[in-house]
């Protein structure tokens, strides 16, 4: 699995997959995508759109929870098993049940139909930021950093290193395969260790809403991070928000 999804290029249009069941909405999702100069590739199915996926190589998958066939959760894991892709999921209802399966499964963020279509661009803007996203130098090095092969900063926390050049990470020496929301967290606890970040900064920071989001989407990426570096790394400080542990 690669580490990081690939970058959309500067001399093609950015290649997004939608699945959605309802032809209505998946026709509108896409003239008006296409409106904006994405190049859209639709599926009525998650089986369809499994199969199209395999087959082509996109920037960005947005995926319908409810679909036939396969549900836009079960579709999310099986990508999830071989790549990290930017991933957006469109849920009718927006309850927990499904925000939060969802985001288990992997995907980077959410939206509730019926959406404005500046909102959803605005969604797709920010995930393929968070795609492309290289950490601004800081002006001092922290004991225990030291050059990647390509001259950049490596972050050491322990048994934890983060190499801000190649956008990798290991935990013992072995990589760690991260989304790139999941990356852009943990660059985000690591340029901050020690010290509380509200989930309102860490929404403004990584996810950059303009406005109050949903917390859910962070405390769930926090989650998935726990899994892949320890449950130990990353602290709950109780009703105030996370603290990265150096």
């Amino acid at each position: 699995m690669s580490s990081s999804a690939p970058a959309p290029a500067s001399s093609r249009p950015v290649r997004v997959l939608l699945v959605e069941d309802d032809d209505l909405m998946r026709r509108s999702f896409s003239v008006a995508l296409e409106r904006y100069g994405y190049q859209l590739e639709a599926a009525a199915d998650g089986l369809a759109g499994l199969e199209l996926f395999r087959e082509e190589s996109f920037d960005l998958l947005i995926l319908d929870v409810m679909l036939p066939g396969l549900d836009g959760i079960g579709l999310c894991r099986r990508i999830r098993e071989t790549s990290l892709v930017p991933v957006l999921m469109m849920s009718a209802r927006g309850d927990g049940l499904d925000v939060v399966a969802g985001l288990e499964a992997g995907a980077d963020d959410y939206v509730v139909k019926p959406v404005d279509t500046y909102v959803l661009v605005a969604r797709i803007r920010s995930l393929l930021r968070r795609a492309t996203y290289a950490p601004a130098p800081g002006p001092e090095r922290a004991a225990g950093e030291g050059p990647s092969p390509s001259g950049a900063e490596v972050l050491v926390f322990g048994d934890l290193a983060i190499d801000t050049g190649g956008m990798e990470v290991s935990v013992s020496g072995c990589p760690v395969a991260l989304t790139p929301t999941e990356l852009k967290l943990l660059l985000e606890f690591a340029a901050h260790p020690g010290i509380v970040l509200e989930r309102h900064t860490l929404l403004r920071n990584v996810w950059e809403y303009g406005w109050d989001g949903d917390s859910r989407v962070v405390d769930l990426c926090v989650q998935r991070l726990r899994r892949k570096l320890g449950r130990e790394r990353i602290e709950t400080v109780r009703g105030f928000g996370y603290k990265f542990r150096r």
